[in-house]
């Protein structure tokens, strides 16, 4: 799915972001480990956002993987999960939905949000 995300909108979630962050210091890193797993798998972003938010993945969902790298997989995002402060992440996560899942990924990873401006297909 191509999305196009405005400079504002990345600019409002990188400041978002940053302030998560701050306020919740652990809750980001764990984000960032499963940014980071996500990324070392090459699983999709929008598939690590679908099961942070308890939904189907769909399309998203890894083809040909084995299932024990799933059950490895699922059971660290548990541990985001299980974060005594996920729900204000569920609730970021809802607030900036129209930013996507994967731009919103790239951000945590460090990427301005000049460098993500403009068409995408990074799921």
């Amino acid at each position: 799915m191509i999305t196009l995300t405005s400079l504002d909108e990345l600019k409002a979630t990188s400041e978002a972001l940053e302030n998560l962050k701050k306020d919740y210091p652990a809750l980001f890193e764990k984000l960032l480990d499963m940014v980071n797993l996500t990324r070392a798998f090459q699983f999709k972003y929008n598939y690590m956002g679908c099961l942070i938010m308890d939904e189907d993945p769909g399309e998203y969902k890894p083809n040909f993987v084995y299932g024990s790298v799933l059950r490895l997989y699922k059971k660290e995002l548990q541990k985001l999960k299980d974060d005594l402060d996920s729900q204000i992440l569920k609730q970021f996560l809802t607030k900036f939905r129209s930013t996507d899942f994967a731009k919103i990924s790239q951000l945590v990873l460090g990427m301005t949000p000049e460098s993500l401006v403009g068409a995408s297909s990074i799921r």
